[in-house]
């Protein structure tokens, strides 16, 4: 049973191809779940368009739900076409978030931090010039917001949970025990991460996250799921073989997908 529930299209604006596009690829590379799931729009500004090039305007958000369901049904039979949405997390607008994706029969969220403290996660800029222990409490804020996100009960999926180091790898090596008390919260709260594959494509290389986060993980019962988190069909369910052996040697013997958000339990 093979899965990829973290794609994105057109919509948002740094993505290529079209939904059906995603999904033709997915059958191709002889996937049977298929999750879409392309990026919210910011609900948190009065702007109809607040991110452009970044996420969907609002007017879009509707059209793409009702998108996904009419490819559902039309390639029911073939293959799992999944409702998803990444969503960014903000905990001042978490109860805006809240209240207009129960409108939309999702089958799941993913919950991911692209900002913290007020800064891209992927500007390396922001890395400059800190002291090591201001570079510790840059880490511990993104965590922070990590975990508040995993105990919003707003989410089923938390995203690249790791995805600072991507243009910094040098991330990896702050030393803090924020990652290790983020993976409780997450194991208690019966959220699972995402092994993201697109790593790959920025200056730090592999997945997200490192193996010695997902080590960790597995030690305290988190439960892992499967994400290209494809920009262009080419990417769709890249590295699923790697990723699915890598896992039965860190010691998982089972991932999930979602579904209705009900997890999906498949043997690795």
């Amino acid at each position: 049973m093979k899965f990829d529930l973290h794609t994105h299209h057109e919509r948002c604006g740094h993505a290529t191809g079209t939904i059906r596009h995603y999904i033709e690829a997915a059958m191709k590379r002889g996937l049977h779940v298929i999750g879409i799931s392309d990026h919210s729009p910011y609900f948190g500004s009065d702007k109809e368009h607040a991110q452009p090039g970044i996420a969907m305007a609002k007017s879009e958000f509707a059209l793409y739900v009702d998108e996904v369901l009419k490819l559902k049904a039309e390639y029911a039979g073939r293959i799992d076409v999944l409702l998803g949405v990444e969503s960014d997390f903000f905990p001042e607008h978490a109860e805006l978030y809240r209240g207009i994706y129960a409108q939309y029969p999702f089958d799941y969220i993913i919950g991911s931090v692209h900002l913290s403290g007020g800064v891209s996660i992927f500007n390396k800029k922001r890395w400059n010039g800190l002291t090591t222990k201001q570079q510790v409490e840059q880490k511990e804020l993104y965590y922070d917001l990590i975990e508040q996100s995993a105990r919003s009960g707003m989410f089923q999926i938390l995203g690249h949970i790791d995805a600072m180091r991507g243009f910094y790898p040098a991330f990896s090596d702050i030393e803090t025990d924020a990652v290790d008390k983020t993976l409780k919260t997450i194991a208690e709260e019966g959220i699972a991460i995402e092994i993201n594959t697109s790593g790959k494509t920025k200056d730090c290389g592999g997945w997200y996250p490192i193996d010695a986060v997902l080590e960790r993980a597995c030690y305290y019962g988190v439960q892992v799921t499967f994400g290209s988190d494809a920009h262009v069909p080419e990417r769709v369910g890249d590295d699923w073989d790697e990723v699915a052996a890598r896992l039965k040697e860190i010691g998982y013997r089972e991932w999930v997908y979602f579904k209705e958000k009900k997890p999906q339990v498949v043997p690795l």
